[in-house]
């Protein structure tokens, strides 16, 4: 400095190419981070989407106003086909659609037996009353599985009659579709539940079980994932797990070992915030032997790709999986 508090030019300089460095670094940094993140500059990956048809090919409801105690069957869209959700023909008819994967839903009935089955209890839908856990298979599949369902506010009921012995069990699901990807859900979150279901398909061929994936609450997925590592499985906490790390440090290209052999479904919405999304990402953790569930919206109530205009808001060259309640309406606009 010199005496009147100025550095001479030679030290101005030096603080110049200094700051000039240091900003050539952090841009250099940033255009690095940008090159190894973005798709838009990747190749555009081969194949369409991976086709998931929720509750096999289902009636579906409006979702305005829809809160956890709502029914949903009083309230179904005109009906367009003549399903009902986690029947055996409905689970044909959306591979015959053209699924990738059917999920269906998985309860205990009292007598012990995997039921396939929503809702907890069986006021909402069919003609019985109660807990789907204080009735025997047995008198589960005396129900009408259709009886409630309305679209016009209970002035017609188009199912009824329909659907009386149509429940199936796990075993007759697994076992109609040999060969193909099922989404087991289990509806409880008692470790129990999830222990039941590791139990029955423990007993199947190690080949089989890698076609089956498992998800629903983190007690009873924990208690499942225990017993059988060998299948896919996913609960929020698994996803947390696997995806706060990935936040942190994904955009090195590193996939955590928490995202291995899962299975993740990720609302539309937020997955733009993680690194390499939409194809990078997607193509990371393939490699991790982890599939991408895309759901539509914030991932509330099942909203799936249900038409054109959702379709037309999926990710450019998106390769992932797709939830859809509408297999029929879906798979003809990705087909190809």
């Amino acid at each position: 400095m010199t005496e009147h508090g100025m550095d001479p030019p030679k030290g101005r300089r030096r603080r110049r190419r200094l700051a000039g460095a240091a900003l050539a670094v952090v841009l250099l940094a940033t255009a690095g981070l940008y090159l190894g993140n973005s798709s838009a500059l990747a190749d555009v990956p081969d194949g369409r989407p991976f086709l998931m048809a929720h509750r096999g090919l289902a009636q579906t409801f409006d979702l305005a106003g829809v809160t956890n105690d709502t029914c949903t069957a009083e309230r179904i869209h005109r009906p367009e086909h003549p399903y009902l959700e986690n029947t055996l023909a409905s689970m044909r008819a959306a591979f015959a659609a053209g699924a990738d994967l059917v999920e269906f839903d998985v309860q205990a009935t009292r007598d012990g037996r995997l039921a396939v089955f929503h809702d907890a209890t069986l006021q909402c839908r069919t003609d019985g009353t109660g807990a789907v856990r204080d009735h025997t298979l047995d008198e589960l599949r005396r129900l009408d599985l259709g009886y409630r369902y309305t679209s016009d506010g209970g002035a017609t009921f188009p199912f009824r009659g329909r659907g009386i012995g149509l429940l199936p069990t796990v075993d007759e699901v697994v076992t109609a579709f040999p060969g193909r990807e099922l989404l087991l859900h289990v509806k409880g979150d008692q470790p129990a539940e999830g222990e039941a279901l590791a139990g029955y398909l423990a007993t199947l061929p190690a080949e089989q079980r890698r076609t089956l994936t498992v998800y629903g609450g983190d007690r009873a997925v924990a208690a499942f994932a225990d017993r059988l590592p060998d299948v896919r499985v996913t609960s929020k906490k698994i996803m947390q797990d696997c995806l706060v790390p990935y936040l942190a440090g994904g955009w090195t290209g590193h996939v955590p070992d928490a995202c291995r052999h899962r299975q993740l479904h990720l609302p539309e919405r937020y997955g733009r915030l993680l690194w390499g999304w939409p194809n990078r990402f997607v193509a990371r953790m393939r490699e991790a032997d982890t599939r991408v569930i895309l759901v539509n919206g914030s991932g509330e109530f099942s909203e799936g790709f249900d038409d054109p205009a959702d379709v037309d808001a999926l990710p450019a060259g998106w390769t992932g999986g797709v939830w859809t309640n509408r297999i029929d309406v879906v798979a003809p606009l990705l087909d190809g």
